[in-house]
């Protein structure tokens, strides 16, 4: 599975490296590579891929799900197409609450005690999906754990979840990708090391050079 997702999402642009001309995050960080998994829904096949995909993850490692919560804005329609696929309820955690009508952050019918996965795009150092988890939490939802598609797999991450004991399991992950994009001629075999230590700590830009 990691291997054919790594490829969907390589084929259609969705990751996309540019190890000599990197991108600028939000943050300030410069970063080899770009992830756009909105684009997943644009492609019918690997949209299928993706779905299917999800779904099996969740029944194989979240078997006792009741409903999905979607991450706003991206995880919104995979939560909905996957819970489609698998009969059950969903819903969405907004960023933050409304500032009008019932002031809700969590949209959908949520009960309390209801066993609840988190259903997430990419997750790089963890921090916007553990909002989620502690808004579901503090509503009174058991949070069985995260479903995504894509994990960066960065230590800062990976700590963070464990702090929070939060389980996350990905279609795929940085490493799958960059083996793929190599072996397929998206990137130079050189540049593997590069981007691997760029996984390793973010804010080092050595890399770079």
């Amino acid at each position: 599975m990691e291997k054919k997702i790594a490829k969907d999402l390589l084929s259609i642009g969705a990751v996309f490296f540019r190890p000599d001309e990197p991108f600028t995050w939000a943050s300030g960080i410069k970063s080899p590579v770009y992830c756009d998994n909105r684009l997943t829904l644009s492609d019918v096949a690997v949209r299928r891929d993706v779905e299917e995909g999800l779904a099996e993850i969740i029944k194989a490692n979240y078997p006792d799900a009741e409903a999905l919560m979607g991450t706003s804005t991206a995880g919104i329609a995979h939560a909905a197409i996957t819970a489609h696929l698998l009969s059950l309820p969903m819903g969405y955690v907004r960023g933050s609450a409304k500032d009008h009508g019932r002031q809700n952050r969590i949209e959908g019918r949520l009960e309390a005690g209801e066993k609840v996965v988190v259903v997430e795009d990419l997750i790089s150092t963890g921090g916007s999906v553990l909002e989620v988890v502690d808004a579901l939490r503090e509503a009174g939802a058991e949070v069985l754990g995260v479903a995504s598609i894509f994990t960066y797999g960065m230590k800062k991450g990976l700590e963070r979840l464990a702090a929070a004991n939060v389980k996350n399991v990905s279609l795929t992950n940085f490493d799958a990708v960059v083996r793929v994009a190599v072996e397929e001629g998206y990137i130079k075999d050189t540049d593997e090391a590069r981007l691997l230590k760029f996984r390793d700590d973010p804010s080092d830009e050595s890399w770079i050079g």
